[in-house]
């Protein structure tokens, strides 16, 4: 990377090409400074000038973390530059009446050990490069594609699990008294939370560690409830053993509680740069996110499930296309309404599978053409009067 990186808290730049990069985090404070002289989102574009580089600003965060003094990161190959970076920056915030915070402020490397630091942490996520064999290693890509040697990692960070940890204990101490099902309604909303959220990086081993550790707090709370009964009968009542060894943490006839290693890894999908979500492109948005505001749920849903796909001649749907629901198994052979259930596909297609799976047959059509046959054709007697050959005799 030829070029340091200005970005806000949401905002990260790592990828595999070069040979790792250095990394500056940098925070500032209001040390003698008006509050109106104290750097707010938005006056990031500010701190591009003294370091005579060129700046790139991402999303904002969402509300998300405290706000006020503001949390830059810089990155470059070479840590002359960021050096020189740091020096500038400091002195721009001098004539603001701001430093940069000391405990805040460290350079790392991503890739090999620098002051006892290496990688660095980033809304949760620990970001890091690791040596690896040419089977493994990331490549630069393009035209000359060439291996790296090293291989980026982003998983969840330390002090993010350490406050996942807390949360659930935390939990679990308030809900001591309580029954086996509130406390199960408590937790599961923040183990779905979390795992959703970090999903989207190499998170199996922490999802593995989390359970480990959720469990050794559930069995203590529970030992806590029942001091004087043995172990295997205070398993019997709150686990359900299933036949593969599977302990699930739920009462009888109720709600389970979910585990982290539940949710899949999804690998995440970079978004177009030509894409925006105004651009009216319901199709594209409703099969990356799930949901469209002009679409219905069950629609989106489906969408993000078949990843824009119809399912009965594997092409994209594009914005304009009519479709239609499909029941996999017909209604009137005993399907159900469930989304297991449930398909999108093209509205031609949809008439071609329905023709084939025989529930047109079955259900048969409504013919709304008039009758042509008349209206006594099939009686014995007729209702036209018929005259005698001889006609009407004179009176």
């Amino acid at each position: 990377m030829r070029r340091v990186v200005a970005c806000r808290r949401s905002g990260k730049d790592v990828n595999d090409r070069g040979k790792g990069r250095w990394q500056l985090c940098a925070a500032n404070r209001n040390h003698v400074g008006l509050p109106s002289q104290r750097l707010e989102p938005g006056d990031e574009h500010g701190l591009s000038e003294p370091c005579a580089v060129k700046s790139r600003t991402h999303g904002s965060s969402g509300g998300k973390g405290p706000q006020g003094p503001y949390l830059s990161q810089l990155l470059h190959r070479d840590v002359g530059v960021i050096k020189e970076a740091q020096q500038r920056a400091a002195e721009w915030l001098a004539g603001m009446g701001l430093e940069l915070k000391p405990s805040k402020t460290r350079i790392t490397h991503t890739l090999h050990t620098h002051e006892g630091n290496v990688g660095f942490d980033f809304l949760g996520f620990q970001i890091r490069q690791y040596p690896v064999g040419k089977r493994h290693t990331g490549k630069t890509g393009g035209k000359n594609n060439q291996p790296l040697g090293f291989k980026t990692i982003v998983k969840p960070s330390k002090e993010a699990m350490k406050r996942h940890l807390s949360k659930i204990k935390e939990t679990i101490v308030n809900q001591q008294a309580k029954h086996q099902a509130t406390l199960i309604a408590e937790l599961n909303p923040v183990i779905r939370g979390w795992s959703n959220y970090h999903s989207r990086g190499n998170a199996h081993q922490a999802f593995a560690s989390a359970d480990h550790q959720m469990f050794k707090m559930l069995l203590r709370w529970a030992k806590r409830r029942h001091r004087n009964k043995p172990m295997k009968w205070i398993v019997k009542k709150y686990w359900r053993i299933q036949d593969k060894g599977k302990w699930d943490f739920a009462p009888r006839n109720g709600k389970r509680l979910s585990q982290h290693r539940e949710k899949a890894i999804e690998e995440h999908i970079k978004v177009k740069e030509s894409r925006s979500p105004f651009d009216g492109d319901w199709a594209y948005w409703a099969t990356r996110m799930g949901k469209h505001p002009e679409l219905s749920r069950k629609e989106a849903t489906l969408l993000k499930r078949q990843q824009g796909r119809c399912t009965f001649c594997g092409l994209y749907f594009k914005d304009g296309d009519l479709w239609e629901i499909d029941h996999i198994t017909p209604k009137v052979f005993g399907g159900k309404e469930d989304y297991k259930n449930l398909q999108l596909l093209h509205r031609h297609c949809h008439d071609q599978k329905t023709s084939r799976d025989g529930s047109a047959q079955v259900q048969g059509t409504q013919d709304k053409s008039q009758t042509v046959e008349e209206p006594c054709e099939a009686k014995g007697s007729r209702t036209d009067l018929k005259t005698s050959r001889e006609g009407d005799q004179p009176a």
